[in-house]
């Protein structure tokens, strides 16, 4: 792992940074915003949000890019060697990419490097690879007729990123939106934008794309409705928070009816029965699998139901992790947990702590902000046990998206069941048990769209990532993403 980048990273800082529109970086005309370092609460940069008549000159610069066919009518061998020129040139970058995100977000430097940056790189390679595997077939019809399906770039793809993974969950977008040849208007959170327009330049620098393919917009959420509701966008995926999803499909409703594909939210239940094998395994790697990345992950498995023969077992072992780990500067090899993305959502989690000691959950480690020595300006938030929760808690309910954890025991399977499922979500869930017939039964019992038995959190860009219920709409990684950024047209020909 290469040593981060701070200074270099104080000196790129110090520009304001533009809008990428048409292969050009242009000043934005909406108002100039400020991006935090939540480890000190102090200004990192500024960049200029875009308005509406930005998103205007963005979208009509992605359509015009397309209906060129520069791009979409590349040969698909062509487009794979650019994508694996993106690869490279983020390997190349890796130090760079993963400083800004450490100082935007506040993860850990060894996380933003080794697991959001390097999987960018692996994700432009694994969709390079499906340019020219991914195809129409022949439909075996009736009669004296000739028929076959193709499948075609979808347009010009509105994608808007979240805070937690921000240069991650930009890639995973778009790697294959370009793939298909499709054209594309990005807008990263406000909070985290930095990653994103160091990507972006790196690639212009690189010459690799045609003006107009990839286009980057900045700015609070509210001129993301403009991407949505925009009448030449052709597609949108958002990954986010569930609320701001369902604006979104009233916005492709109110507009031209445009697909939607959506990653939202997630309270994801994760049960130990009392057969596990290796307790304490199952013990380290549910701590683990919540508490990394400051636990602001959506597929976290915030939700731990316990068997009651080992209960008082896994909230020890749980609590002893917690007390050990260390919040410190990300960029600190000795830290184990960086601050919170914003004042603002600390703020918000240290409300649900509170709301948590008042409805009577047992507070068994942490629950307080973290203000030891340098982290006095920061927002750090303890890593948090809770124990003898109840599923109609509201920690147990609404999704938390920090570094809290509530423990809830149960008698029987059926119990356990039916608590995991008790939610409004339905993104992850996870089992651990010894029992082969238990380990089928309850996997497809449970309510989720992925579940792990005696492993929580597998990810493998061949399997299919996305939720059910209000965890959102579609998949993404695999072949899956790529469904969602094409479109099926059949084609019949009489003879």
């Amino acid at each position: 792992m290469k040593a981060p980048q701070l200074q270099w990273a104080a000196e790129w800082l110090k520009e304001k940074k533009p809008l990428y529109i048409n292969g050009a970086w242009l000043p934005g005309s909406g108002k100039a915003m400020e991006t935090i370092n939540p480890s000190n609460g102090k200004v990192l940069g500024t960049f200029t949000g875009a308005s509406k008549e930005d998103v205007d000159l963005a979208v009509q610069s992605a359509r015009s890019a397309f209906e060129s066919g520069e791009w979409k009518g590349m040969t698909r061998k062509e487009r794979g060697r650019r994508l694996r020129q993106i690869s490279a040139i983020i390997r190349e970058y890796q130090d760079q990419l993963a400083t800004l995100e450490s100082l935007d977000n506040g993860k850990l430097y060894k996380e933003a490097y080794k697991d959001d940056v390097e999987e960018c790189a692996d994700l432009f390679e694994y969709y390079a690879g499906w340019t020219d595997k991914y195809y129409g077939e022949m439909n075996p019809v009736e009669g004296n007729f000739t028929s076959w399906t193709t499948r075609d770039p979808v347009g010009v793809c509105g994608q808007i990123v979240p805070w937690n993974f921000p240069i991650q969950m930009a890639v995973l977008k778009l790697a294959p939106a370009l793939a298909m040849g499709n054209t594309v208007v990005l807008k990263p959170s406000s909070v985290t934008s930095l990653s994103v327009i160091r990507l972006f330049e790196i690639i212009h620098d690189a010459g690799i794309l045609p003006p107009g393919v990839i286009n980057l917009i900045l700015g609070e959420g509210r001129i993301g409705s403009h991407i949505t509701t925009h009448m030449d966008v052709d597609k949108v995926s958002f990954t986010g928070s569930t609320q701001v999803g369902k604006q979104l499909v009233h916005d492709s409703a109110d507009s031209n009816l445009k697909p939607v594909t959506l990653e939202l939210g997630g309270k994801s239940p994760n049960i130990i029965f009392a057969d596990a094998p290796n307790l304490d395994g199952a013990i380290e790697r549910s701590f683990y699998a919540l508490f990394t990345h400051k636990a602001e992950k959506c597929s976290a498995p915030t939700r731990l139901f316990v068997q009651r023969p080992v209960y008082e077992q896994v909230v020890a072992g749980i609590s002893k992790y917690a007390e050990a780990y260390k919040c410190g500067d990300p960029f600190d090899p000795s830290s184990d947990q960086g601050p919170q993305v914003s004042h603002a959502h600390m703020d918000s989690i240290l409300r649900y702590i509170a709301i948590g000691k008042e409805q009577g959950a047992r507070l068994v480690v942490g629950g307080h902000r973290d203000i030891e020595g340098a982290n006095a300006e920061g927002f750090y938030v303890r890593p948090t046990i809770f124990a003898d929760v109840t599923n109609d808690m509201t920690i147990a309910q609404e999704e938390i998206f920090g570094p809290v954890l509530c423990i809830l025991p149960f008698d029987t399977e059926e119990e356990a069941v039916r608590g995991a499922n008790d939610t409004i979500y339905g993104l992850a869930a996870g089992l651990w048990t010894n029992d082969v017939a238990r380990a089928h039964r309850v996997a497809k019992q449970l309510e989720a769209g992925q579940v792990f038995v005696n492993r929580y959190g597998c990810y493998d860009f061949a399997s299919p990532f996305g939720g059910f219920k209000q965890s959102g709409w579609g998949k993404e990684y695999a072949i899956h993403s790529l469904d969602s950024f094409t479109k099926m047209k059949a084609i019949w020909i009489a003879h």
